[in-house]
């Protein structure tokens, strides 16, 4: 009797598990993976986000494409709101969801949706002025600024505490700390000329590079050193700061901090601040060449900075600007800016900058190797409304990975060189002194 029972639940447990209308075909979808890897001659990492245990799929063979694996991954990946990429050779990553991630066709269809929109530069300057409008509105940025300590259109009035001058081998570093909302403050340092120049004797002001800093080991690192030390010795001030929940700001608000909304109104309030208080206190800048300029989540600012203010020049977005994606980090696209006007994407937001000189660095690397084939063809047509295409360049650079090395400093020094008459006869990275981490820190503990 008890092995009649047992057969009995077996069969009871078969045809439930049978993939009928009444099961609508249900199947684990572990199992339905390891088919798909089979029928396709894939493999498939699955990200530490994406739990598989216990999760079945239904109508889950109906879902499998035949002639397309990118289409039955999509079936298979919507229905638990996951996404897939392709990494290398046959390795595809199952990850969750990302909202500011696309794949690179969708990237292609959006700037080809967003050029039907202007087909002049009448047309592109009304698109303009609306997405300047609604994506401050977006960030919040106004409203930020209004709970700043001593901030006021007119004049900035912070508090701000400035260390002793540091002289180096043709330029100087000096850490400014500045105030912003009572109990966090904006942390940075001033690499500037020292005036010994003798191309820039005849210019008592000198152009200013506002620097945001991406998600690598913290703006003490050597190769921001090199960078800023360099384009200070050849003529530039240059300001960089810390990221919100990095650095000395970490000690402030903890790191969980830069997870969050507000590291992306925080961090373009910076820029904003910094750029303001130099023109505003500073006797020796330029205010006709104003330069911002910064890599990976620093070349999000860039762009973002680049939009926000008509002060700005020129502008270097490094191994960053690309249409399918915004940034993968709340400091970047924490607040809704990707919905103004709409819907747009980051190469739309840098073309507001036009006709000012542009430099696009990218590279084979990451995300940026779409560069070349998508988002330069679209920045040019823009540039072309005001007979500008010279005035946007792009150094895209195939053997490269996402960092801020030699060929990528190096494109920056010939923009800068160009568009601010730079000295090049002071271009000499051996020059630069690498100071140790607390010496780059500010007065404020």
């Amino acid at each position: 009797m008890r092995k009649l029972f047992v057969a009995a639940l077996m069969a009871v447990s078969a045809v439930a598990m049978a993939q009928t209308l009444e099961t609508r075909y249900e199947r684990p979808v572990h199992d339905l993976m390891q088919d798909v890897s089979k029928r396709f001659g894939v493999r498939f990492k699955f990200d530490g986000n994406v739990d598989t245990v216990g999760k079945r799929l239904p109508y889950a063979d109906f879902r499998v494409r035949p002639y397309s694996l990118e289409m039955t991954l999509d079936n298979i990946c919507k229905y638990f709101d996951w996404n897939w990429w392709k990494q290398s050779g046959n390795l595809y990553k199952i990850k969750i969801y990302e909202y500011p991630r696309r794949h690179e066709q969708e990237g292609k269809m959006m700037l080809d949706y967003l050029s039907t929109l202007y087909h002049n530069k009448a047309e592109w300057e009304a698109r303009r002025d609306s997405l300047r409008r609604e994506v401050r509105q977006r960030l919040e940025l106004d409203a930020f600024l209004d709970s700043c300590v001593g901030y006021n259109v007119q004049r900035s009035t912070f508090n701000v505490q400035l260390s002793k001058v540091r002289k180096h081998d043709g330029y100087t570093t000096q850490n400014i700390c500045i105030e912003l909302t009572p109990g966090q403050h904006l942390f940075g340092t001033i690499y500037a000329n020292n005036g010994k120049s003798q191309k820039l004797k005849a210019k008592s002001q000198k152009p200013l590079i506002i620097c945001p800093d991406g998600h690598w080991p913290y703006r003490y690192r050597k190769d921001e050193q090199q960078r800023l030390g360099t384009l200070a010795r050849m003529g530039a001030v240059c300001v960089d700061f810390d990221l919100y929940g990095w650095g000395e700001s970490e000690k402030e608000v903890g790191k969980e901090a830069h997870q969050t909304s507000r590291a992306h109104v925080y961090q373009a309030a910076c820029g904003y601040i910094l750029l303001d208080w130099m023109l505003k206190n500073r006797k020796d800048i330029d205010p006709e060449r104003v330069g911002v300029m910064g890599g990976s989540g620093g070349g999000t600012h860039t762009v973002l900075l680049s939009l926000l203010d008509d002060r700005v020049t020129a502008s270097a977005p490094v191994v960053h600007l690309a249409s399918h994606f915004d940034g993968g980090c709340p400091c970047e696209s924490g607040k809704p800016v990707q919905l103004a006007g709409g819907g747009t994407c980051e190469p739309e937001l840098a073309a507001t900058f036009a006709p000012k000189p542009m430099l696009i660095v990218s590279d084979d690397g990451d995300w940026t190797s779409s560069v070349p084939r998508l988002e330069y063809p679209y920045l040019q047509r823009i540039y072309g409304f005001y007979d500008a295409k010279d005035k946007v360049r792009n150094v895209h650079l195939p053997g490269e990975r996402h960092d801020f090395k030699e060929n990528k400093r190096q494109a920056v020094y010939d923009f800068f060189i160009d568009v601010f008459g730079l000295d090049r006869t002071k271009l000499d990275e051996s020059k630069i002194t690498i100071e140790p981490d607390d010496a780059l820190k500010s007065l404020y503990k």
